[in-house]
């Protein structure tokens, strides 16, 4: 990782944190705007961890709606994750990330749709992740999967710089609305 996108993620990170200290209600606003979503009959949620826009509000709203609800896997490091089916309540345990994941008895699902955390976005769909490569690797695996940010609107930046492996999101949701980036699905 190159020290500029150290810097990148270390601002980006402390952006979110006052973000989400300056609006709590942030992410029922967020899921109130469920219904922009693309379609999808199987969304990838995330449980939130730090000050991640938490998906909880949105996956209520999203299983009101009739859609069946997953959460992402890791198995191992370095291979694209795995989704597992998932209701708000049901009980999670940790992944090999350290992540929140429903148990290995749940459902494997193959998701239309995958919301994902990042740290930054820009009105190209380009996406600043963790840096930790799971969701690069996930949608590499998985091009035909929609990708949509899950973010607080302050999240966005003018540009960022992508790599030739990062993929661009289809959109993201924030507590404003849903923004469709135009990139064919």
């Amino acid at each position: 990782m190159t020290p500029e996108k150290h810097e990148l993620r270390a601002a980006a990170r402390a952006r979110r944190k006052a973000l989400a200290e300056a609006d709590p209600m942030a992410a029922r606003r967020a899921a109130d705007h469920a219904e922009a979503l693309p379609p999808g009959q199987v969304v990838a949620l995330y449980s939130a961890m730090g000050s991640e826009l938490d998906a909880e509000a949105l996956a209520v709203a999203l299983e009101a709606a009739g859609r069946r609800l997953c959460l992402p896997v890791v198995l191992e490091r370095d291979a694209p994750m795995i989704f597992r089916a998932w209701s708000p309540g049901e009980p999670l345990e940790m992944d090999a990330a350290g992540c929140p994941a429903p148990l290995p008895l749940a459902e494997v699902l193959e998701p239309d749709l995958i919301l994902t955390p990042l740290l930054a976005f820009d009105a190209v769909g380009g996406r600043l992740g963790q840096g930790g490569g799971f969701y690069d690797r996930t949608f590499a695996a998985r091009p035909e999967v929609i990708r949509v940010g899950f973010a607080y609107a302050g999240q966005a930046v003018e540009a960022l710089s992508l790599e030739a492996h990062d993929m661009r999101l289809h959109g993201v949701l924030t507590e404003a609305g849903y923004r469709d980036f135009g990139i064919s699905h």
